[in-house]
């Protein structure tokens, strides 16, 4: 499919064919799924452990479904295993360049799940796989224990404090997605829940009309009563400032 419509969004060097990539990657994890050793797997052993749990444990209450499983496993696939096969750099090339196009110095990967399926397990399972990783493994480049987490509503923010590892109804302990000895490092996860608008600029000090003219005077410049992006980001996320890399969760990307 190539989304056209005579605003030149798809070229031919850069075409929205999005049902081959999909099924490539697709595959790719299908083939690497189906090994049977751990130590084929090019994952560290934290993730190793982690993929046991969620494809073998006797969960007492829903274990979870496939497609969730599938959508972890492609975050770790593209994450861990890739880098280091040569199909795998081709498919991490391709969406290199579509990040380039879309939005240049931003790595962003979308994980489509029906509607129904339970994305928020999926974020959990995704948070919960980074953080183990970071908190073993700190001087690596590639997890993070700092999460940013951007909902389209308050509703919505509100369903996703289960998120939160000291969330009295904790996806991690509840749906029993960390083996148990993994729980006190998932305490480490610094998550900020917020909602978008959030990110837009506020006025930091409140001035009437007249105020503002009686400031800014016959030919000055208008004050500057907005919050700065630092400023913003303080407000939004204090405790993230501190943590130098970030994963940021946009759910429902769709509207936000």
């Amino acid at each position: 499919m190539v989304f056209d419509e005579g605003k030149s969004l798809s070229t031919a060097a850069q075409q929205y064919d999005i049902t081959s990539i999909i099924n490539q990657v697709r595959q790719a994890v299908d083939t690497w799924r189906s090994l049977p050793n751990p130590s084929q797997w090019k994952v560290t052993p934290e993730t190793a452990r982690l993929l046991q749990h969620w494809r073998h444990h006797h969960f007492s209450g829903v274990r979870p479904f496939f497609c969730q499983v599938e959508a972890a496993e492609t975050a770790i696939w593209l994450t861990e295993v890739a880098p280091h096969t040569k199909n795998g750099k081709l498919l991490l090339d391709h969406l290199t360049s579509a990040n380039k196009d879309a939005n240049p110095e931003l790595m962003r990967l979308a994980l489509k799940l029906a509607t129904g399926a339970g994305k928020t397990t999926v974020m959990a399972m995704l948070i919960a796989w980074q953080t183990i990783n970071a908190v073993r493994k700190p001087t690596s480049k590639h997890f993070t224990r700092g999460f940013l987490i951007c909902a389209p509503g308050l509703t919505i923010k509100d369903r996703l404090r289960v998120l939160q590892p000291n969330d009295p109804n904790s996806y991690y302990k509840d749906r029993e997605l960390l083996p148990i000895d993994m729980l006190d490092d998932m305490s480490r996860a610094k998550i900020v829940i917020t909602n978008y608008h959030a990110f837009k600029m506020r006025e930091r000090i409140e001035l009437s009309k007249g105020g503002r003219q009686l400031l800014q005077g016959r030919t000055g410049d208008a004050p500057l009563t907005q919050e700065t992006e630092g400023q913003m980001l303080q407000r939004v996320m204090p405790d993230l400032m501190g943590i130098k890399n970030i994963m940021v969760i946009n759910d429902e990307a769709h509207h936000c």
